[in-house]
């Protein structure tokens, strides 16, 4: 199957950053994953969260960030990817004048339902 680009409508996750659901098994029928594009503004940073059963991959396709990964706090730029344990509280602040931009891989694939919205100060 394919997916055009252009074809994919972004919205706002609970963590505040835009995504495009590039593969997702509710829109294409995948099974086990899924594949978004996240857009995180410059200067923003997305809101603490962790998901219960998901792990997730982010690798950085454009911009720089700063990652918190349970109590590790982490410059990542272009090419690097983070592997994201379930239950592990996480968020990425995009540094610099650009839009931070990653791909994000979940396995299950992604749920609003799975993701729980942690106060800045909780890890």
């Amino acid at each position: 199957m394919k997916q055009v680009y252009g074809e994919v409508r972004p919205y706002i996750t609970k963590d505040g950053s835009t995504i495009r659901e590039l593969m997702h098994p509710d829109v294409h029928g995948n099974k086990a994953q899924s594949l978004a594009e996240a857009t995180v503004p410059a200067g923003t940073t997305t809101q603490l969260h962790r998901h219960a059963l998901t792990e997730e991959l982010y690798h950085i396709t454009s911009g720089k960030g700063r990652m918190r990964l349970g109590d590790k706090l982490f410059i990542v730029d272009v090419g690097d990817t983070v592997c994201i344990r379930p239950g592990t509280p996480h968020c990425i602040e995009a540094l610099g004048d650009a839009p931070l931009k990653l791909l994000c891989c979940c396995a299950p694939a992604y749920s609003h339902a799975d993701t729980t919205l942690l106060e800045p100060g909780a890890i």
